[in-house]
């Protein structure tokens, strides 16, 4: 698949879109007036790109610590040839979990699946690694624990600083 082309219109669109949006009731408004077009512009390039699978979701970010939940855990699991659909909707069926990921393993890693769990406490991640153990079967796998969050936001594909009224 081609690297889409984006004109300047879609760029200054997309670099607002994926930034905070404001908390007014008409977020496309405001940024279909920041760039300078209507509103259905802004809003058929988010139905294009995601009906294009471009744009995967357009949603929330909940900023876990804010909500109490202090501790982080990445579980790396040993699935080897379990169904990775199953596992998958397994795990992410679980609210404390934000993150699914498989991976390819190495001869120093045998681990190739991963959930970052979320929970108040060290002890709240154990308790559903067990349960998910338990459930799923896996009982080969590591916790390794958050010490320090070092980065919480999305990735920039576009830059555009929204004009300043001078």
């Amino acid at each position: 698949m081609p690297k889409p082309q984006f004109t300047e219109t879609e760029q200054r669109i997309l670099a607002l879109a994926g930034d905070d949006l404001g908390r007014g009731p008409t977020p496309f408004r405001d940024i279909a007036d920041a760039v300078g077009v209507e509103e259905s512009v802004v809003l058929e390039l988010v139905r294009r790109l995601k009906e294009e699978g471009i744009l995967r979701r357009f949603g929330a970010t909940l900023r876990h610590q804010k909500a109490g939940y202090g501790h982080n855990a990445m579980v790396a699991w040993i699935a080897g040839d379990r169904d990775p659909d199953e596992l998958g909707r397994i795990f992410s069926s679980r609210p404390e979990i934000s993150h699914v990921y498989r991976r390819r393993t190495y001869p120093e890693w045998p681990y190739d699946f991963y959930t970052m769990m979320h929970g108040e406490n060290p002890g709240d991640c154990a308790r559903v690694a067990a349960e998910l153990s338990e459930i799923t079967g896996l009982t080969e796998y590591t916790m390794v624990n958050s010490i320090k969050e070092l980065k919480k936001s999305s990735m920039r594909y576009f830059k555009w600083e929204r004009p300043t009224n001078a």
